[in-house]
């Protein structure tokens, strides 16, 4: 007799089938994915499978060339730059690249999971994205391996994970700044319910702190990694009765935000105001002036997210999560608050 929320690898399809008062063609289907069947009646085979701890027979690895990426949105050069990275780590070990834009930036959205199932890769790459419950259940259940990379929050020490040192890369920035004389820097965070926008704003905070400075909520403003929220938010700090001499973006996205703002206010960077980013996109450099910013290894992550897949797929995987350390490029964006 099955017994529920207990894992039992005894547990046949057929079981299922009984359970549920399925046809084994129509619990097959659920399994694999396919999607002529009802919402109704695989959200009810999917629940017996969790309930009953049913495990799929794993495919054998030589067949299991893919790797999934689900990112939410495919709209950056930061995506582009963790891309390659995968790709061409994906390709030195003769594997596949397949890309999934579903969802917000917090979770994908509940369809994707489905597709998963069906391509049966080696593993998938989630992009910010934290799993439900149900989602870990059934990953599980497809012996399906996943890794978070730059994870929205705190992960699980039972789950895989690559990020940056985003708290130390928030203080570097600051304290760069701080050096340079400044002491009204203004701060543009990400969404605040990501840890990496946390982490930096906790860096930021630290470094103030070192200084003796209060922190001025005046100065602080929330965006959410876009180059047009980095010039809105700009806007509004430039146009403060006291307005800062420096500004962290938070990100390069969103420092390039801030160019166009100064510029539109006709203030000049860096003689003006600094300007600090966080990342090193590829296109910070090339910035006018070029961009002082945060580098964030995104590419190393990438390659490193890629590794730990292949390594847990071998069973040699000797940790489950890694943070790697970040580095400020000091380029043309900043200089002495006096100058």
């Amino acid at each position: 007799m099955l017994k529920e929320n207990v894992a039992n690898t005894t547990v046949q399809l057929s079981d299922i089938a009984a359970k549920t008062g399925f046809s084994l063609s129509t619990v097959s289907k659920v399994l694999n994915g396919r999607s002529d069947v009802s919402e109704r009646t695989r959200q009810t085979i999917t629940e017996a499978i969790e309930t009953y701890g049913y495990h799929r027979r794993v495919r054998s690895s030589k067949n299991r060339k893919l790797i999934e990426v689900v990112f939410q949105k495919f709209d950056s050069l930061w995506c582009l730059e963790i891309l390659r990275g995968i790709l061409t780590e994906a390709q030195a070990h003769g594997l596949s690249v397949i890309t999934t834009e579903s969802g917000d930036e917090t979770h994908p959205d509940s369809s994707w999971v489905n597709g998963v199932i069906h391509r049966q890769p080696l593993g998938v790459i989630l992009i910010f994205s934290n799993l439900t419950v149900k989602e870990t259940k059934l990953l599980h259940s497809y012996n399906i391996n996943y890794l978070t990379l730059d994870p929205s929050g705190t992960p699980s020490p039972d789950n895989m994970s690559v990020q940056a040192d985003n708290w130390t890369g928030g203080v570097i920035a600051t304290r760069h700044l701080l050096d340079l004389g400044h002491k009204r820097i203004g701060i543009i965070t990400g969404p605040n319910q990501m840890m990496c926008s946390r982490a930096r704003f906790d860096g930021y905070k630290a470094a103030l702190n070192e200084h003796g400075i209060p922190l001025d909520r005046k100065l602080v403003r929330e965006g959410d990694f876009t180059t047009q929220c980095g010039y809105r938010e700009a806007l509004s700090l430039l146009k403060e009765p006291n307005p800062p001499t420096a500004i962290f973006g938070g990100c390069d996205l969103q420092s390039m935000g801030v160019y166009e703002a100064a510029r539109r206010m006709r203030i000049r960077i860096p003689e003006d105001l600094s300007v600090v980013g966080f990342d090193d996109i590829q296109t910070s450099a090339f910035m006018g002036p070029a961009m002082t910013t945060v580098h964030q290894p995104l590419q190393e992550m990438a390659v490193m997210a890629t590794n730990m897949l292949i390594d847990k797929e071998k069973g040699t995987i000797t940790n489950n999560q890694v943070v790697l350390p970040t580095s400020l490029k000091v380029r043309n964006s900043t200089a002495p608050v006096d100058a």
